[in-house]
């Protein structure tokens, strides 16, 4: 049996590489270019919001205090009227990349310690490769990309941009596989 703390290796490494390829990925212009396009009258819209000062958080306009409010004719118009949104409103300023991107970095060692807690549980010192592979390959995509889903089901996000998601998912997942499988324990 492999106990999860000698997976320490693995987990640190694979997080590296998956935060550099994903660094890559969301720096060029790849596949990620197009997920937010521009807002139709973009300065108007600020114009307009500017004003309300809303505070940083979630929203989904219109919002009804209940379900019985839900279906009320007033509600029903102006769910009509539109617009209908979710929207997440941010700090001013600038965003601050440092705490993203360390945030970023302790989900990946998350993950990396729910794969290898799978993994152990699963594989004996020993495996083969391919076989270390498709085990953590299934639960890392699981972990990174599964997930998205939901905001495209629950919350109108573009298919496209969970399936790019998905892709993403797929080299992170192939990444942390590859990195298991090459430090795996003898």
């Amino acid at each position: 049996m492999v106990h999860l703390a000698s997976l320490w290796l693995p987990i640190l490494v694979a997080a590296v590489i998956v935060f550099a390829a994903s660094s890559v990925i969301h720096m060029t212009p790849l596949w990620h270019k197009s997920d937010y396009p521009a807002m139709p009258r973009e300065a108007e819209a600020l114009a307009a919001l500017r004003p309300l000062a809303i505070p940083p958080g979630d929203y989904f306009l219109p919002r009804a205090r209940d379900m019985k409010d839900m279906r009320t004719p007033a509600f029903q118009d102006k769910l009509k009227q539109g617009p209908v949104a979710v929207m997440t409103v941010m700090p001013n300023g600038m965003i601050n990349m440092t705490r993203s991107l360390v945030q970023w970095f302790v989900f990946l060692l998350v993950v990396g310690v729910f794969t290898a807690y799978v993994a152990c549980m699963s594989l004996p010192a020993g495996a083969p490769y391919p076989r270390v592979f498709r085990l953590v390959f299934t639960v890392a995509f699981v972990a990174y990309s599964l997930a998205l889903c939901e905001l495209s089901i629950w919350y109108r996000r573009a298919w496209s941009l969970t399936l790019k998601g998905f892709l993403d998912g797929v080299i992170y997942a192939a990444l942390t596989a590859g990195t298991f499988g090459w430090l795996w324990p003898r």
